[in-house]
């Protein structure tokens, strides 16, 4: 995976205060992020539950190619390391 390739994904909703901190935790690394916004749709949090059996956020997806490592705890530490690992792999 190259860091061109390299993409994060939050699910977030308005209002919450752990995923503003994650926001303001990727914006100040100028990692790019796409948002999905799951507040009023519930389709999405079905998503979620489908896919790591929770309906809360934030859970943050790293990776690319079709392969994702998700973080599903607000834990910038955490974060940290799961975007230095797809930058190490991205090198590799």
């Amino acid at each position: 995976m190259s860091s061109s390739t390299k993409k994060v994904v939050l699910w977030s909703k308005t209002g919450c205060h752990f995923c503003g901190e994650v926001k303001a935790f990727l914006t100040e690394r100028n990692q790019p992020f796409e948002n999905i916004e799951v507040q009023g749709n519930d389709v999405l949090r079905d998503v979620l539950e489908a896919k790591y059996g929770i309906r809360h956020v934030p859970v943050i997806e790293v990776g690319g190619d079709g392969k994702f490592e998700a973080l599903l705890e607000p834990d910038l530490e955490k974060l940290a390391e799961l975007l230095a690992r797809a930058d190490e792999a991205a090198a590799v």
